[in-house]
């Protein structure tokens, strides 16, 4: 008996071996490749651009629920580049966005990075947004001028297209900044509406939080690991980064994991 669950063990492991990764991994909500997602970047680095771990994560929850993803990032300067170990603007400096972005770029082809003036809605199921604070700096002017911010002209077009073609958008983190300003009656999270610390983080962007509910749109509060779904609009959010964590980033995985399962499942609708 022994014997015999040691060869169909063999036999089995030997039969996996040879399918494709997809076969033995194949996600919820995938449907083969089917599904065509633009991601839009701002950057490389949480500080000046797009945080590195919500755009990997991102990307890596796509791929394992079976969607297509092409980068986008617009094509000119950033506000200023971020020396990421002082937390402080670095002098002398000037990077563009898409040169930047493209460090998430790995292969040829269809993978690199694109230029955000050539997003196209109709060649796309859902659009997504990662977070970090070149949504605030480069993509909008937030930072400066807070819920009065003006958006990128792009940005502001390539939100307004989907949502008017009622397909999904997503965002992470500060993201929803964006949506809130150009769409009108969405509802999203960006975490907790107070800093209220745990022992596992805190939350210092709350600010943010009151500035979209000015803007028009209602917030809901969820745990970094959670998103929220506003149907009527398709748009869904996930607090990400907005909450401060030494070393709990699998949460922020499992909010990115969460909206991207979301972001797919009304894709395909």
């Amino acid at each position: 008996m022994l014997a015999t669950r040691t060869l169909l063990s063999k036999q089995t492991l030997a039969v996996l071996s040879r399918q494709p990764a997809c076969f033995v991994h194949h996600g919820d909500y995938g449907n083969w490749g089917n599904t065509n997602i633009a991601v839009v970047f701002s950057g490389c680095g949480w500080w000046d651009g797009t945080d590195v771990h919500e755009g990997v994560y991102t990307m890596y929850h796509l791929s394992r629920n079976g969607a297509r993803f092409q980068m986008f990032a617009p094509n000119q300067q950033q506000m200023h580049v971020m020396d990421h170990m002082r937390k402080q603007p670095a002098t002398g400096e000037n990077r563009n966005m898409m040169m930047e972005a493209a460090r998430f770029s790995h292969g040829q082809g269809m993978t690199q990075m694109q230029d955000l003036a050539k997003l196209d809605v109709n060649s796309f199921d859902a659009v997504i947004f990662p977070g970090g604070h070149g949504v605030v700096k480069n993509l909008s002017s937030f930072v400066k001028d807070g819920k009065d911010c003006k958006l990128h002209n792009d940005v502001e077009r390539v939100l307004k297209e989907f949502h008017r073609s009622r397909k999904p958008i997503g965002l992470a983190s500060m993201a929803p900044v964006l949506a809130c300003r150009v769409l009108p009656n969405i509802e999203v999270t960006m975490g907790y509406e107070r800093d209220d610390s745990t022992r596992w983080g805190n939350w210092p962007h709350t600010n943010m939080v009151q500035a979209v509910k000015s803007m028009g749109a209602r917030h809901n509060g969820r745990e970094p690991y959670e998103a929220y779904v506003d149907e009527k609009n398709k748009v869904v959010s996930t607090p990400s980064f907005m909450w401060e964590t030494e070393y709990h980033y699998h949460y922020i995985f499992d909010g990115i994991g969460n909206m991207v399962k979301h972001v797919m499942r009304m894709s395909t609708k």
